[in-house]
């Protein structure tokens, strides 16, 4: 009997270690092919896509290379690129070094209230890029509050620039901010003791440091303006863009091949800009290294007092924008009856979509933060933490970072030209909820799966390797392990992405029908239809509805952050 007991014991140790690795080879080889595959679907064939209908040659679509030369060559062409580029390097030049130096402020300085200044340099981030638009309308338009105060009509290049301006300031922001965290003590203790000043230790340590982020958010600027069509449809007037040109041909007028062609015209500088920013990332060293020291600054009362007046000066800027928006929403009839009033708030009374709008996008939020993080974080955990097939790996990655380097308008376009052929079988899902969440995820993609691979990359390879030697099945160790360590940023991945599916209006504007109709695409059409206080309105709804679930998800992810990173607390009497 003894006998039978110790045969039978390894059998069954046999059948469940068999059984561990079939489930192992199930979960690494068919997670990776369902990621490549969703990844082809989602990201390159509407692509090719846009490229196929602005080349065509066929009745209908593009019309080849002899369009696109003709296009090119026009005056209207040139001229509407020629706006494009002036804006663009404007509102760059603009917003970089104002970004830089309440960077700067935030992570080099000793003014008080940091986490305030934080918060609110990030109010743009919540609300779609009409919202800046609309508000310096009541501010500098022709009936505005302060229109005393400028000679010029807001109307036209200054209104874009300006609008640009502060929608883009938090994108660069977020760059500068990770570039000045790095900082080593020891440098700037070395060019003390040899007689460096302040503005020395800056050009010889700091800036060398930072000037390859400073790059990198100056092409995000531009790119960001250059394709954004937001702010010139409220605030461009007479002053056309191509971004407005290229949503004009397609959704006003039913031109398809030209809004094609002039898609990847804006696809170039972005291709450009991620090109060379990814040279310069390669020719740049390592920023710290493992023995450095966290640099503190030393207490200035004058440096403090001038940087604490730049961040007061630009929150106070944003806190007029955004407050004259939530204002002007409330106002009745503006400017002859300023008492204030919920009608605007009555959607159901005026165009634009109304209500509907409003739940459509709360569930397009919530399914693209919720089913988006799954993917994108089991997709980096099977890139970096399992080995073999290393030619899937690296077309996995470089399919992965494709969709930074593509404006949402540009995907907008490729979906189009893609699930609205009639030949595909996947046209049912053209108009449909499944289509925008799908579309959502691939437009924020990359920086969701930047923030998933820092997190995954900082877990030693042992975690693995004592998984395996335990014959317990990756798949649980995932679950149980890997997701429990990284929550933290696989939190940040969930916001990120609910409040990017908030204000999204770039790529959805081609893709919803009048049952999936966004929140953000309702204050374009309320805002075409003249109803200014409605969309006010509604880009303020949008604009709470993200700051409260941010905060509410921050607040409920404490205790949980709690519990499952108890690890990371010292033992008592550490």
């Amino acid at each position: 009997m003894a006998a039978e007991i110790t045969l039978a014991m390894p059998r069954k140790q046999a059948i469940g270690t068999s059984r561990a690795e079939l489930g192992d080879r199930l979960f690494i080889q068919g997670g990776k092919l369902l990621w490549l595959g969703l990844l082809i679907l989602a990201v390159l064939l509407p692509l090719l896509a846009i490229f196929w209908r602005g080349f065509s040659s066929e009745a209908g679509q593009g019309g080849g290379w002899l369009a696109a030369r003709e296009l090119v060559n026009s005056a209207n062409f040139h001229w509407l690129l020629g706006n494009s580029l002036k804006v663009s390097l404007s509102v760059a030049a603009l917003v970089v070094p104002l970004a830089y130096l309440f960077a700067y402020a935030l992570q080099r300085t000793l003014i008080p209230a940091k986490p305030l200044w934080r918060g609110l340099s990030l109010l743009p981030l919540m609300a779609p890029s009409m919202l800046p638009g609309i508000a310096l309308v009541y501010l500098f338009g022709n009936q505005g509050l302060l229109r005393g105060l400028v000679s010029e009509n807001i109307y036209g290049f200054w209104g874009i620039v300006l609008g640009e301006a502060i929608y883009t300031f938090p994108h660069a922001l977020m760059i500068l901010l990770s570039a000045l965290t790095l900082a080593d003590a020891r440098l700037f203790d070395a060019a003390s003791s040899m007689g460096a000043g302040p503005w020395k230790a800056f050009r010889s340590i700091t800036w060398p440091a930072t000037r390859q982020a400073v790059f990198a958010a100056f092409c995000l600027v531009f790119t960001l303006t250059i394709t954004d069509f937001g702010v010139p449809v409220v605030v461009g007037g007479d002053y056309q863009v191509l971004a407005l040109e290229a949503y004009k041909a397609v959704v006003g007028q039913q031109q398809f091949g030209r809004g094609a062609l002039i898609g990847m015209v804006l696809l170039v500088p972005a291709l450009l800009s991620f090109a060379v920013d990814a040279w310069l990332r390669r020719r740049q060293g390592d920023a710290m290294s493992g023995r450095a020291q966290v640099f503190r600054p030393a207490p200035s009362r004058v440096r403090d007092g001038c940087f604490l007046a730049i961040v007061l000066l630009i929150c106070a800027v944003l806190l007029l924008v955004f407050g004259m928006a939530v204002y002007s929403s409330l106002v009745k009839f503006w400017p002859y009856n300023l008492s204030l009033s919920l009608d605007h708030y009555f959607f159901e009374d005026s165009a634009g979509g109304g209500w509907l709008a409003y739940r459509n996008s709360l569930t397009m939020a919530l399914c693209s933060a919720l089913i988006g993080s799954v993917l994108i974080f089991t997709g980096a955990y099977l890139m970096e933490k399992t080995g073999g097939s290393r030619g899937l790996n690296l077309v996995l990655r470089m399919l992965s970072f494709v969709p930074m380097a593509v404006p949402g308008l540009v995907l907008g376009l490729g979906y189009v030209f893609f699930f609205n052929l009639n030949g595909n079988p996947l046209h049912v899902f053209y108009g449909s909820m499944a289509l925008l969440v799908v579309c959502t995820i691939a437009h924020y993609l990359t920086t969701a799966q930047m923030t998933a691979t820092t997190a995954l990359r900082q877990l030693d390879a042992e975690f693995e390797a004592a998984a395996r030697s335990l014959k317990a099945p990756l798949y649980r160790h995932y679950l149980r392990v890997t997701v429990p360590i990284c929550l933290p940023a696989l939190l940040d991945i969930v916001r990120y992405l609910f409040v990017s599916a908030m204000t999204t209006v770039s790529a959805a504007i081609f893709l919803y029908s009048p049952d999936t109709i966004l929140a953000a695409v309702a204050v374009l059409n309320m805002d075409d239809a003249g109803n200014v206080g409605g969309a006010a309105a509604m880009s303020t709804l949008i604009l709470f509805t993200s700051a409260s679930v941010s905060l509410l998800l921050a607040w409920a992810s404490r205790g949980l952050l709690r519990r499952s990173q108890a690890w990371r607390q010292g033992a008592p009497g550490h």
